[in-house]
């Protein structure tokens, strides 16, 4: 289970050329989705996006992780109104109404089910690439509904900490733990972009969206007004930033040099928030630095064009 091939190290590789590729994202939660997905629509030249999946969360900005999906999918479904893209719609999903409750029964969905059967179109060779921004609900349920689709797919994660960070409590793995561990444990081609320690640096400052994005169209326009009064409803001092890390996620797949990364035995999460460490499981692509200048460049460029 745990020797590596020379096809899952290639996968491992950043992808050259366009590739085919889906969104799992919990919209709603927090702004930086909403940069991620729009980033993603946007960048046809590099990803031909093939679906959307609507992903659990459960804080103060839902009841349950079943409202907290309903509301990310419906705000897919705003972000791709103000992008003039309704053709995509048909291609949204909605995801798992709530958590894993054992790492070997899924949580049947149209997302879940969507990515079951559509990753069998492709091949270790030529795999689907899979950007997941969020808890990771749907996609451990799709690889449990067909464990096939293992070698058929690169799963980008941004979740977790750095491996060094003293534990490993952040809210896309926290919510669903189990699911974390399928991610982690199966073998699939991963890379994983962790929270604290590494992306938690790709922050934006209000000065800077006005300047870059504010009356360039009116997706840039709702980003501007979305993430002034989010930083203003948590308390945002007069010089506040706003983490978008999501981004880092769907930039790991646009051509650029906006962050490093390395092969490493993959990591263990623990239901007690820590990770554990066996050096003979097999790798995983672990990016543990963003450069945050040329990747902001890059996203202002993209959405105010």
């Amino acid at each position: 289970m745990y020797q590596d091939n020379e096809l899952l190290l290639r996968r491992l590789r950043k992808p050259e050329g366009i590739v085919d590729a889906i969104i799992d994202t919990d919209t709603y939660n927090e702004i930086d989705d909403q940069y991620a997905l729009a980033l993603m629509v946007k960048s046809g030249k590099k990803i031909n996006l093939k679906a959307i999946y609507a992903a659990p969360f459960f804080n103060d900005k839902s009841s349950s992780p079943a409202d907290g999906m309903e509301k990310s999918f419906n705000e897919i479904n705003n972000i791709l109104s103000l992008l003039d893209r309704d053709d995509l719609k048909p291609f949204v999903k909605k995801g798992s109404i709530s958590y894993l409750t054992s790492e070997t029964t899924p949580v049947d969905s149209d997302a879940a089910r969507d990515l079951a059967e559509r990753a069998m179109e492709y091949s270790p060779e030529k795999p689907l690439y899979v950007v997941s921004i969020g808890a990771i609900t749907n996609v451990a349920s799709a690889l449990l509904i067909n464990p096939k689709i293992k070698d058929r797919i690169v799963v980008v994660w941004l979740g977790g900490h750095a491996h060094f960070w003293p534990d490993t409590n952040e809210f896309n793995m926290n919510q669903d733990v189990a699911a974390a561990r399928i991610i982690f444990g199966c073998g699939v081609a991963l890379v994983q972009l962790p929270c604290m320690g590494v992306v938690s640096g790709f922050r934006v400052s209000g000065p800077e969206l006005d300047y870059w994005l504010k009356g360039k169209n009116k997706l840039c326009d709702y980003l501007v007004r979305y993430s002034t009064e989010s930083a203003i409803h948590d308390g945002g001092l007069p010089n506040w930033t706003r983490v978008i890390w999501d981004v880092t996620a769907v930039a790991w797949l646009l051509d650029g040099n906006f962050m490093q990364d390395y092969l490493v035995a993959s990591p263990i999460p623990q239901y007690d928030h820590h990770y554990s460490f066996d050096p003979n499981r097999h790798f995983i692509r672990y990016v543990y630095h963003i450069e945050r200048d040329g990747l902001f460049k890059a996203l202002f460029e993209t959405l105010a064009g």
